[in-house]
């Protein structure tokens, strides 16, 4: 009985070349598991490089985009002073022509007055002894140059008011490009428009009577 339960253990125990299966199988499965680490790590190094040339690129298109709007800001800027330099001369006679003189014109006049806190640029100021206008010139006129000389003509009647000055303020804005709708908006807000025409410029008075601060 004894014996022939020996040689069953002995029967059913793994022999030699199942182990060496066991054994082979196990490190083909760790040499395939190395292999995909391995592709695993090549793939993140990559990856990786990618990532850092995507954002190399990224840095330098920013760098580009800075560099144009800088050029062009330069060159929107240069626009201005030349169309300041075209119109300032001969508004006081394109004035004249609608009925409005000035016989005196200033460029770039500043306001500072510290004490009241106010402080304002006009490009052009035309003057008399009633009144005064004030002209906004711009490469491309927008929106916002309206309601910013809104409110420079504000800042100029209540600095005007602070200093005894009892002229009334009339405004104008001129442009090297003015859309249909910003024209339409300068005109209801009851200023001048000051725009080019062939070699010269023309100046349309405002819808109604001229808005006077």
């Amino acid at each position: 009985m004894g014996k022939a339960q020996v040689q069953s253990t002995v029967s059913n125990s793994p022999n030699f070349d199942q182990i060496w299966a066991i054994l082979d199988r196990t490190a083909k499965g760790q040499e395939e598991l190395f292999k995909s680490q391995k592709d695993t790590d090549r793939q993140m190094k990559e990856t990786d490089r990618q990532m850092k040339e995507t954002d190399r690129q990224m840095k330098e298109t920013d760098r580009q985009i800075k560099d144009i709007n800088k050029r062009f800001g330069e060159y929107s800027n240069r626009l201005g002073e030349i169309a300041e330099y075209m119109v300032a001369p001969n508004l006081v006679e394109k004035f004249r022509e609608l009925g409005q003189d000035f016989p005196k014109a200033n460029r770039n006049t500043i306001v500072t007055d510290r004490k009241n806190n106010i402080f304002f640029e006009i490009d052009v100021l035309l003057e008399n002894g009633d009144k005064a206008m004030l002209v906004e010139i711009k490469t491309n006129l927008i929106s916002k140059n309206i309601d910013d000389h809104i409110n420079r003509l504000e800042k100029m009647r209540k600095y005007a008011d602070l200093h005894g000055d009892k002229r009334s303020f009339l405004g104008a804005v001129a442009g090297v490009v003015i859309p249909e709708n910003i024209r339409e908006l300068a005109l209801n807000n009851g200023f001048f428009v000051i725009e080019p025409s062939g070699e010269t410029f023309n100046i349309t008075p405002p819808h109604g009577k001229p808005k006077e601060w």
